[in-house]
Parts: structure tokens; C-alpha cells; sequence
């Protein structure tokens, strides 16, 4: 965490009536706020004087938080550190492993061993985004209500069953089938991630630790051609080299679902690897710069409303469009590479490094974003990347002869495909500090961006490889429109953080407390984090 990390006022809520704050009123908070700050507060008024006794509690509570030792707010984050990150990391390492490796798989001949015909690989890859999206909000808002550390590692044991059971799948069928229920245990995994870190870290504090995270996904697909590349060494075995390669990432992803049961907090407040003043401290420190009640009761109703402000609809719009990019790179990578003429072994293993790159360029993105506390423009350049890498990609006419840009460009395609989901998913949640909403707006937008995979499963078709214009266009044209919506979007939020400066003359970044401003964007010490 850095020292520098400054507590602003910018949360996005209709939650009005924050249960575990004092008897304060938000509005008279802040009212008083702005009376002190023009010294036109008159003392000689009973109403002036009940206000300040009003507020009295709410800017202790401010003081206590102000006034945390950073060394101590350091070592509480490295303690959350060194706990969520690893754990989560690898769990979520083994959910990208058990969705993407049908891909790996078809390069060892799971199409024609299961006698696929015509588009059925693609209505393969599509059958799994339906329940994907169908079950995520209320397996996300199940979540919430029960306890992600309960639901979390029971989703990942049903994926982790399920890609075992592909392994021993006859018919496309039957594989049909598991891509469904892997669909549905995979729905709500990402969404609860994203939130359960959201009640652990401030705002400043969380893009670079969901970078880290989902870097895993990365590392993943880097992973996965590795270890496809070893796994179809296999020689003399009763077993195809891909059924092999789902029953060890399966049995791996159950092993590490139990192990998860047992590692991950329920909350800040129950973390028994905090002591006592520590756990304490956490609990405010989300309290004044995240939830505006921590550990707040799921209110469906209440959470729902998220979906009535209008700039709601403009995230869920940059989703769509980070969708695209991400999936198309993620299911169609090995045959992108494949089209280098490589050998079936050399493709699975010639993923690796653009993946990594791709890890990387997420980790940098993301720690600059925290660092400037700056979102839009980051995710802006976040989706020009893969746009570059997809025309790049397109322009080239003889990838034979011009097989250094052709890679080239594959690293551009992964540079940015990561980031843009990281850094949304980030951004919006900085701007809702109801916990249900943040959970509602998760569980709806995370599985709409992967629910782009029927886009990408769908251009990327048979009949157009290896050249695969349809789908390198229609990719970059996703991306193009993403890029100008972020940006158009943090020019308005821009614009309209002025407005409101302008109109109270006066700042109040950091002065008023996240559970003091119930009313969103309609209350007046609102701010946006761009």
C-alpha cells in the first residue's frame, strides 16, 4: 500500500440509511462540513449547535481513520496480502484452466475422436456462456447472503468435478452436457472474487491487488500450454493425450477447493491471522473508504437499484466490449498461433510467452492506475493494445513470410486483453460503496463480458482459417468502441466533478466519510474516482 494513497469521496449507492453509522445525517454532515470550511457556521443557533453534536461521532470516526500509524496500515495490508492473494490467485488459476483447456485439447484431436461435425466445436464453446450467465447473479447474491468463503470454494469443487468427468465424455453429446453445469459453477466465481476483495481493501488499494489476481488467469494460459505440451508427451496409454489433461486439472482444482474451505476469512473482522486492534482498524478502514456498512445485510431490493442510474448502463456497455477481445484471445489464441505453421506440440508451448507478456502488461497497468488513482484512461489503453495486435495481426497477407510480426502481434493481442477487466471491474466498484449493489453490478457485468464468448466462439469460424478475417475484424472493432466509450465516460466524469466543485467552491475529498453520502450522485459532496 502507499503512503501517498489519499481517501476520496466518490461512492455510487441509493442505500440511505446506513445501519451501523451513528445517528448522523449524511446531509447535515456535510452541511456543517461546508459551514466550517466558510466560517459562516453561526454559533449562537440551537440548530447549529445540535448539528455539531450531530455529527460529533461521525468526525471522531474520521479523526480515528485520519490518524492511523501507515506503518500499521501497512503491515495489516501485507498480512491480507500474503493470506488472499496466493490462495485466490490459485483458485482462480485452476477456474481459467478448466474453462479454457478445451482449446489445448482440441489440438490433440478431441474433435475427431468425439467425431465432431460442421460448427459443433463452436456450439461447444457457446452452450457454456448460457447457464455462465443465467446462474451468476443469484449464485453472486447467494454468495453475499451465505458467505463467499462458503460458496466459493463449493463452486470451485462442481468445476473441478465437472472437467473430470469431460475426460470421460464418448460423444459431443455428452460433453455438451458438462460444458453446461461447468457453465453454471463457473458463473458466479469471478463476480465473488471481485467482491470479497472489495470488503478487505480501500479504494486506492484494490486494482493492483485484482491484478494480481487475475494475473493468475494469465499465468494460466501460459500454464495450460505448458502443461498440455507435457501431457500429450503421454506415449503407450490407454488414454488420449487431452482425456489425460482433463482428469489432472480437475483432480488438481478439487484438492485445491478443499484446501480453500479451510484458508480464506470471512471477513476482515474474523480474520484470526489480525490481532485484535488490527482487525479493528481494518473494520473502519473500509467503513470510511469502501462500504458504507461494512458487512452489510443482503437486501435484494435494495441491491437491484444500482440498475436504475444510468451510468451503470455505461459499464455494463465497456463489458460488452472488453468481452470480446478477451474471450476471442482466450479460445482462440492456440489456433491464432497455429497459423504460424507450427507442429501441434510447438503451438501449445509458443502460448506461453504472450501470455506471460500479457500478466505483465496487466501488473503494470494496473499498479500505475492505483498509483495515479486514474481508471478510464488506463482502461482506454488497456483496449488499444489488442486493437493494434488484431489489425497488425489482419495486415499481414503471408504470416509464412512474416513470421517475427505475426507473433509480434500476438503479444500485443494479450498485452491488453486482461487489463480492461481488472481496472472496470475496479472502477465501479470504487464507486458503490453498498455492498449488495457492488455485489448485483458484479454478478451482472463480469458473466455479460464473458458472455461475449458466444460472439467469439461464433466469428472465429471453421470455414474462415487460417486467415480468420471475420473474427480478427469484428475483435478489433469490440475493442475500438471500448476504448472511446472509457474515455468518453472519464471526460464526463471529469466534467462533472468540476461542475460540482465549481458550484460549492470548495474540496471535500476526504472529509466526508463513505457511509455519509447514502445518496449517490444526487447528494452534493458527491465525487466520481475517475
Amino acid at each position: 500500500m502507499d503512503d501517498s494513497d489519499r481517501i476520496e469521496t466518490s461512492p455510487l449507492t441509493d442505500n440511505q440509511n446506513s445501519s451501523c453509522a451513528s445517528a448522523t445525517s449524511p446531509e447535515s454532515a456535510y452541511d456543517l462540513i461546508l459551514k466550517r470550511k466558510s466560517s459562516t457556521c453561526d454559533d449562537s443557533t440551537d440548530s447549529t449547535a445540535l448539528l455539531e453534536q450531530s455529527v460529533l461521532a461521525d468526525e471522531d470516526l474520521v479523526a480515528s481513520v485520519v490518524d492511523i500509524d501507515p506503518g500499521v496500515e501497512r503491515s495489516i495490508c501485507q498480512k491480507l496480502d500474503w493470506r488472499l492473494l496466493p490462495a485466490l490467485s490459485i483458485m482462480y488459476l485452476f477456474n481459467s484452466l478448466d474453462k479454457s483447456n478445451l482449446g489445448n485439447a482440441k489440438t490433440d484431436g478431441l474433435d475427431v475422436d468425439l467425431g465432431f461435425t460442421a460448427n459443433e466445436y463452436n456450439l461447444l464453446l457457446s452452450v457454456f456462456y448460457i447457464p455462465y450467465v443465467l446462474f451468476a447473479l443469484p449464485l453472486t447474491l447467494l454468495g453475499k447472503r451465505y458467505g463467499v468463503t462458503r460458496i466459493l470454494p463449493a463452486l470451485m469443487f462442481g468445476f473441478g468435478l465437472m472437467s473430470v468427468i469431460s475426460s470421460a465424455c464418448q460423444s459431443w453429446a455428452s460433453l455438451m452436457v458438462v460444458r453446461w453445469f461447468l457453465g453454471m459453477f463457473e458463473s458466479a466465481f469471478f463476480p465473488l472474487v471481485i467482491y470479497y476483495l472489495t470488503t478487505f481493501y480501500r479504494r486506492g488499494e484494490l486494482a493492483r491487488r485484482l491484478a494480481v489476481f487475475y494475473a493468475a488467469s494469465n499465468v494460466a494460459s501460459a500454464f495450460s500450454g505448458l502443461l498440455a505440451f507435457g501431457v500429450f508427451q503421454i506415449r503407450n496409454s490407454l488414454l488420449a493425450g487431452w482425456r489425460w489433461l482433463f482428469i489432472i486439472e480437475g483432480t488438481c482444482t478439487i484438492f485445491a477447493a478443499i484446501g480453500a474451505a479451510f484458508l480464506l476469512p470471512r471477513d476482515v473482522s474474523s480474520a484470526r491471522f489480525l490481532t485484535a486492534k488490527e482487525r479493528e482498524l481494518a473494520t473502519i478502514r473500509i467503513q470510511r473508504d469502501s462500504s458504507a456498512v461494512v458487512n452489510e445485510r443482503l437486501n435484494v431490493r435494495e441491491a437491484l437499484k444500482i440498475f436504475r442510474h444510468p451510468i451503470s448502463w455505461g459499464w455494463l456497455m465497456l463489458e460488452v466490449c472488453l468481452g470480446v477481445p478477451l474471450q476471442s484471445v482466450t479460445l482462440f489464441l492456440p489456433q491464432i498461433v497455429e497459423r504460424l505453421g507450427y507442429s501441434t506440440i510447438t503451438t501449445n508451448l509458443f502460448t506461453v510467452a504472450p501470455n506471460v507478456t500479457g500478466a505483465i502488461a496487466l501488473l503494470i497497468l494496473a499498479f500505475a492506475s492505483d498509483r495515479y488513482r486514474l481508471r478510464f484512461a488506463f482502461i482506454a489503453i488497456a483496449f488499444a493494445l489488442p486493437v493494434m495486435g488484431f489489425i497488425t495481426y489482419l495486415s499481414i497477407g503471408d504470416v509464412a513470410a512474416h513470421l517475427h510480426e505475426a507473433y509480434f502481434a500476438c503479444f500485443l493481442m494479450t498485452a491488453g486483453t486482461a487489463a480492461p477487466s481488472v481496472l472496470l471491474s475496479t472502477w465501479f466498484s470504487n464507486n458503490i460503496p453498498s455492498e449488495g449493489q457492488r455485489a448485483a453490478l458484479t454478478g451482472v457485468g463480469v458473466p455479460l463480458a464473458n458472455l461475449m464468448g458466444i460472439v467469439s466462439s461464433n466469428i472465429f469460424r471453421e470455414q474462415d482459417k487460417p486467415q480468420y478475417v471475420l473474427g480478427l475484424v469484428v475483435t478489433a472493432g469490440f475493442g475500438a468502441v471500448g476504448a472511446i466509450v472509457s474515455v468518453l465516460m472519464g471526460t464526463w466524469m471529469r466534467f462533472d466533478n468540476n461542475r460540482r466543485e465549481k458550484k460549492q467552491n470548495t474540496w471535500l475529498a476526504g472529509q466526508v466519510a463513505t457511509m455519509a453520502l447514502g445518496q449517490g450522485p444526487a447528494h452534493p459532496g458527491f465525487r466520481w474516482f475517475l
